[in-house]
């Protein structure tokens, strides 16, 4: 495949695929803040209706409800009052944090001209971990990669006596992820525990 065929950005098919495999949805959030507000309107609506008949309130008269509300915080108890308060507040962090948050999944894109291609970081962080602990001469135990949007964290615990080369191993992740290619490539990152494992 081409450096061109490959940096050719997709259709817009595909890139909706790639967008809603790579985001997370949103909606829950959405259903959960329309359900919320249906509900509160058909209430208000249902209690002004019954006053508008000459009818006795179901739950409260509105005139009643916008005195509580004035009132406030008197003739409640305040941990009752906290307790609500605090609820009302996660519930506005919630969907505040969905609105603003990108909510990227945990994956990566392959770039190609002909098929929408998602990886996981679970299967990225495999491949560079076979890698490093091909370049370090260590055990599958002694190596643990974490990959996220933007950086891979190489931890290698090396065998005791035994030194192990960081840049040689960087290099080696490095050149794992051009050769994937994931879009966008994470800077690589490659610890060298102080400590090394005995008797492997």
């Amino acid at each position: 495949m081409s450096a061109e065929e490959t940096e050719r950005a997709p259709d817009p098919a595909t890139a909706g695929i790639l967008r809603r495999e790579t985001h997370a949805s949103r909606a829950a959030a959405s259903v959960l803040a329309a359900g919320l507000v249906t509900v509160f309107a058909v209430y208000c609506l249902f209690e002004a209706a019954l006053k508008a008949f000459g009818q006795e309130p179901w739950l409260l008269a509105p005139e009643q409800a916008w005195e509580w509300i004035s009132n406030l915080p008197s003739g409640i108890d305040p941990l009752a009052l906290g307790a609500v308060g605090a609820l009302i507040f996660l519930l506005g962090l919630y969907f505040f944090l969905n609105a603003v948050l990108p909510g990227r999944r945990s994956r990566h894109i392959i770039p190609n001209p002909r098929a929408a291609v998602v990886v996981d970081n679970e299967v990225i962080a495999s491949s560079l971990a076979r890698r490093a602990r091909a370049e370090a001469g260590v055990t599958p135990e002694q190596v643990l990669v974490t990959v996220s949007r933007r950086l891979v964290e190489v931890n290698v615990r090396p065998t005791s006596g035994i030194p192990v080369d960081e840049a040689a191993i960087a290099e080696a992740v490095e050149d794992e992820l051009i050769r994937t290619p994931v879009k966008p490539l994470p800077d690589v990152r490659v610890k060298v525990s102080a400590e090394g494992v005995i008797g492997v």
